[in-house]
């Protein structure tokens, strides 16, 4: 069963806090978002193989341990994924970026998909799939359920804010799928938004309404 882990680190805290703010303006927030997902990818990377090398140091030579696989591949959801992608980058620079593009029908709330572009060696590579609101789960899961298509068996899923509606329908849909977010809120209200949330991150993100 996919695990669901929530960073409570006290940056991690203080930097949603802010983002919640209504009055936190489009730099800041880009900022903001920038850095959470630093942070969060620190801790969904925790657990990347290593392996022991020889290196020398000006001193001497001594036994080290590197990654022992750097195939990995970011693949942000459009558009708001994009905010978080050069955070995480910062962290996984050898990383190839792909993009899918899905929105979600305002009526009837369900994806649909409108572009994709994927790294060609995309089902040999450890996939996280980034986007920084999982709401009602219907884009991550239509995400996730793609890539599984196109061949991709290691994939985690990585946002800033989630409700037990979306992580829900991702355990149940995608259950071998971990998810990392920053904060765990409450609900979702009758629009599909996340209750408290942050709004309606593209819009913030990129300064549209």
């Amino acid at each position: 069963m996919g695990e669901l882990y929530v960073i409570d680190h006290p940056l991690v805290v203080d930097k949603v806090s802010m983002l919640r703010n209504e009055e936190t303006g489009n730099k800041e927030f880009r900022e903001l978002v920038e850095e959470i997902a630093l942070l969060i990818c620190y801790e969904a990377t925790r657990n990347i193989a290593l392996k022991e090398v020889i290196i020398k140091t000006p001193i001497g030579f001594t036994q080290c341990k590197v990654i022992a696989d750097k195939k990995f591949a970011l693949i942000p959801i459009l558009r708001a994924g994009i905010g978080m992608t050069d955070g995480m980058l910062k962290l996984m620079p050898t990383a190839k970026v792909g993009h899918v593009g899905l929105y979600r029908d305002p009526e009837t709330l369900n994806p649909v998909e409108y572009y994709c572009k994927l790294p060609s060696d995309v089902e040999e590579r450890d996939v996280y799939i980034i986007d920084p609101m999982l709401a009602t789960g219907g884009t991550a899961s239509a995400a996730i359920q793609f890539l599984k298509e196109k061949g991709v068996k290691a994939m985690k899923f990585l946002c800033i804010i989630a409700c037990p509606e979306g992580v829900e329908r991702l355990k149940k849909e995608h259950p071998d799928v971990d998810i990392y977010t920053a904060a765990y809120d409450e609900k979702l209200n009758d629009h599909g938004y996340i209750v408290p949330g942050l709004g309606d991150a593209g819009d913030r993100l990129f300064g549209t309404k």
